[in-house]
């Protein structure tokens, strides 16, 4: 990926839905083997669990590269799914499967990770959202996750879509945050001087045996170890195409702007590890309906008026790219009618059944995409 084409790549995580009870499935390796054996196959990826399935874009130059891309990706996944007599939804938890009828991928990096992290792996049955920035150089990529940091509980709060665990309302909008940021090297990345400060805090982690990997550390941003790219991995699923696109217009804008100000030797406000996390858990628990932190004024604001803050902040570089209406247009249609989580619950109160939920994430998947 181009240092200066600010390029986009897109991870998704998807559960695989038995279509008769709606919970979870552990047939990955069937929707795999089914999409092989297309003419033309979008890849479909395993993952930790064999209830879900990845996939991955190539590398877009547009949003519309990314939403081209991601309705080949989804299409493949519901296709090979419904092969199977199987569905395919996007959302953060499923509503009531539990964790201890899922099972692990039979793999050496899966296995590890159940040695090492126990429980932890045991129960981490989530879905994310990660978008990858193309940014080659080292500095310039230390100083877009520096910058971005302040921004994470906003991106939080746009793709929380995991309100319920094991039949329960959890009081979260995205509960997948709480269940991951249990991991030793997940949640929030600490400040750092520059990239040599960056690389001796990895090296750290895996000299003292927290982990035995870089690809292991899980911040909600950080530097790839396959790609020269800056990853954030801070959302949830999004339920839908539409969102899905918008994120990654978000991200791509984030970056974009970031590194403008790095350039041109801006300041920014240097946000507390401790405020910050707690500020990720504000966006987890209240969504764009609670407040949050304005770390440019350390000062609690509503949420949405912290989203349209950021809105402003990237504005330039969604116009440079010809994005503002679209990303603009869905920002505004979640602040009115609620983000994925929200609209989760509004299925629920009005149907009372968490089958139903699970009905709904079905259809949301497929939105504009078959």
């Amino acid at each position: 990926m181009a240092d200066t084409g600010f390029t986009i790549g897109v991870e998704e995580e998807y559960q695989i839905i038995n279509v008769q009870t709606r919970e979870l499935a552990s047939q990955s390796s069937k929707l795999v083997d089914a999409n092989q054996q297309d003419e033309q196959p979008q890849e479909l990826l395993y993952e930790m669990h064999r209830c879900q399935v990845e996939i991955a874009t190539g590398i877009c130059h547009t949003l519309d590269d990314v939403r081209q891309e991601l309705v080949g990706a989804r299409r493949a996944a519901i296709v090979a799914a419904q092969e199977n007599g199987l569905a395919i939804a996007a959302a953060g938890t499923h509503p009531f499967s539990h964790w201890k009828d899922q099972q692990t991928t039979p793999k050496d990096r899966y296995r590890k990770l159940r040695e090492d992290l126990q429980q932890l792996i045991r129960e981490l049955i989530i879905f994310g959202c990660h978008v990858h920035v193309g940014i080659a150089n080292k500095e310039a990529a230390v100083e877009v996750v520096n910058r971005s940091r302040q921004w994470l509980p906003a991106l939080l709060t746009l793709t929380a879509n995991s309100p319920f665990w094991l039949g329960n309302e959890t009081g979260y909008q995205s509960y997948r945050t709480e269940l991951w940021c249990r991991l030793p090297t997940a949640g929030p990345p600490p400040q750092f001087k520059n990239y040599a400060h960056y690389q001796s805090t990895v090296q750290q982690l895996i000299d003292t045996h927290i982990t035995d990997d870089p690809t292991k550390i899980y911040w909600d941003i950080r530097l790839s170890e396959r790609f020269p790219t800056v990853e954030f991995r801070v959302a949830d699923v999004c339920g839908t195409l539409d969102e899905a696109v918008m994120y990654a217009g978000i991200v791509r804008a984030l970056a974009q702007t970031c590194h403008q100000d790095f350039e041109n030797g801006k300041p920014y406000p240097e946000v507390q590890p401790k405020l910050l996390k707690a500020a990720m858990w504000q966006a987890a628990r209240y969504g764009t309906e609670g407040e949050l932190i304005d770390f440019s004024v350390t000062k609690s604001v509503a949420a949405p008026e912290l989203i349209r803050t950021l809105l402003r902040y990237i504005c330039p570089a969604l116009e440079r790219h010809g994005d503002w209406t679209f990303v603009s247009q869905q920002v505004e249609n979640i602040l009115s009618q609620g983000n994925s989580a929200q609209r989760q619950q509004q299925i629920y109160q009005a149907k009372g059944s968490y089958q139903a939920v699970v009905d709904y994430l079905v259809e949301q998947t497929r939105r504009g995409v078959i």
